[in-house]
């Protein structure tokens, strides 16, 4: 039974500043404790109870906005992750579920009871001692500076299995397989598949990607640049500059948790990924 409610939205539109005053109005006579993401302070009206992501321990969270606003909201939300409700209005929004005019009718059956939760694995990041944050879709390894070449050597649960020399290594879910993994080349993985995937960015081999099981410990090696650059989920980056830097990846104990009600996989895929016409028909 939900009883808080925590909302996130992008702040560069007016028509997602104006849903959250809209469904935080509606979700107050209700009955329930709203609260806004304190970056949205100054932007939305109404006498709202506003704190940061880190501190939204709500029983419910619905972000409005796009792929990116889900990605920052899975990365600094408390842990265990609590259950995400998005809609959609972003440019593409695949995480979503309910595009803007649903919105209200998806509160309710929330409500209700009446959803399922998909579980979505997470990366857990390590180098040079540091620990990361936790990445839904992908992280990505490249070099310090734009244009600089990537050598790497690439681990499996401490085998050496890949040599590469590129503009950047992707490591990503099954989840971020729908992303820029596939953009770089990579395949498709579907949900049920407990497998990561490796994707070269602009290699110099024929390489494209590989396939290896969730449960795998990748580790990475970078003979070369000194300095290279980690970027998790397009939301958080870090440079690491060593002799020798090493990236380790596993999956990880936590998992995002989002709302789901008839729509499933394929059906995203294809009207919002891979056919763009009318009614998710190939246009072509």
């Amino acid at each position: 039974m939900f009883q808080s409610v925590g909302l996130v939205a992008r702040f560069d539109k007016k028509k997602p500043l104006k849903l959250v005053e809209t469904i935080a109005e509606y979700l107050n006579q209700k009955g329930l404790e709203v609260y806004v993401e304190e970056s949205l302070k100054g932007k939305v009206k109404g006498d709202r109870k506003f704190i940061s992501l880190e501190s939204m321990r709500t029983d419910l969270i619905i972000t409005i906005g796009g792929d990116g606003t889900i990605l920052r909201t899975c990365m600094f939300i408390p842990k265990p992750d609590t259950p995400i409700l998005a809609v959609n209005m972003g440019v593409r929004g695949f995480l979503a579920e309910v595009s803007p005019k649903e919105a209200l009718t998806a509160v309710d059956k929330c409500l209700k009871g009446e959803y399922r939760l998909e579980k979505c694995a997470k990366l857990a990041i390590s180098a040079e001692g540091m620990a990361f944050p936790d990445a839904l879709n992908e992280v990505l390894i490249s070099a310090g500076e734009p244009v600089k070449l990537l050598y790497a050597r690439v681990f499996k649960n401490s085998e050496q299995v890949l040599t590469c020399q590129a503009d950047g290594l992707i490591i990503a879910t099954n989840t971020g397989s729908t992303a820029y993994s596939l953009s770089a080349g990579g395949p498709i993985l579907d949900p049920q598949v407990n497998a990561l995937v490796l994707t070269p960015v602009c290699s110099l081999s024929v390489l494209r990607s590989i396939v290896v099981p969730s449960s795998a410990k990748i580790t990475v090696e970078v003979p070369r640049p000194k300095k290279i650059l980690v970027v998790i989920d397009g939301a958080y980056r870090r440079a690491l500059e060593s002799k020798l830097p090493r990236i380790t990846v596993t999956c990880s104990k936590n998992e995002a948790a989002f709302i789901r009600f008839k729509e499933n996989f394929y059906h995203r895929l294809q009207n919002r990924l891979l056919f763009r016409g009318s009614g998710g028909k190939y246009n072509g």
